[in-house]
């Protein structure tokens, strides 16, 4: 018997995957092109308001908006400029890191089991069905989704949720890639608002250096896909 990652259906539901979040991308990517100055305009004059009211809702909004689609750099760019002088940057990276953790799991959860009935019928009555990945494709769906550039964080974590990936799995390498790409980017962005240019200079060379590191990884996980084929 062939070992689940070299089923066929299994690696067919791998490329539905893949494919589906691919197109999922294009098309909000054509919404926020077309609509980009109204939606900056709109995100940016949230943002400032949720600032205003302190930390915890600041956060707390970071936890929860990115499910709905905003753009989770809306927030790791702008949260050591607000907080950063009134808490430190030790614990405006830490509350970021968990506002991030929290938003991996809260998308996940809803999609893998609150949203999945909708979803399913949904899909049933537009004619398709969706497919679970095996076991031996989740690692692999994950680390691939994780590090390819262009897919919102939250059509990762949908998708990864409908496609029944193992929690453990998911939240493993979910983790391992979001949490120094989010204190980068918390970095970066306090650095760069107050313009200091040594910490821009450093903290941007370790999103390059993360950038790099998840590039080497994809191409890993996709060499190896394409050995298994």
């Amino acid at each position: 018997m062939a070992p689940p990652s070299a089923d066929p259906r299994a690696q067919k539901a791998l490329r539905i995957r893949l494919v589906a979040a691919a197109l999922v991308a294009v098309a909000l990517g054509i919404v926020a092109l077309t609509q980009r100055n109204a939606l900056l305009a709109l995100i940016g004059r949230g943002i400032a308001a949720i600032a205003a009211c302190g930390p915890w809702v600041y956060f707390g909004a970071m936890a929860a908006l990115p499910a709905l689609g905003v753009p989770s750099t809306f927030f790791t760019l702008t949260a050591g400029s607000a907080f950063g002088p009134r808490l430190g940057m030790g614990w405006v990276i830490a509350a970021g890191i968990l506002a991030t953790t929290l938003n991996i799991a809260a998308t996940y959860v809803l999609a893998r089991w609150f949203l999945r009935g909708w979803l399913q019928r949904l899909m049933v009555r537009l004619g398709y069905k969706l497919p679970e990945v095996a076991p031996g494709d989740a690692a692999d769906l994950v680390i691939i989704l994780r590090v390819t550039p262009g897919i919102p964080l939250f059509v990762q974590n949908y998708l990864l949720g409908l496609a029944d990936v193992h929690a453990g799995r998911y939240f493993f390498w979910s983790l391992l890639i979001s949490w120094p790409t989010t204190a980068a980017y918390l970095w970066f962005g306090d650095s760069l608002l107050h313009g200091r240019g040594r910490a821009t200079i450093t903290s941007l060379g370790l999103i390059v250096l993360i950038a790099a590191l998840t590039q080497f990884v994809r191409r890993h996980y996709a060499g190896r896909k394409s050995a298994r084929a």
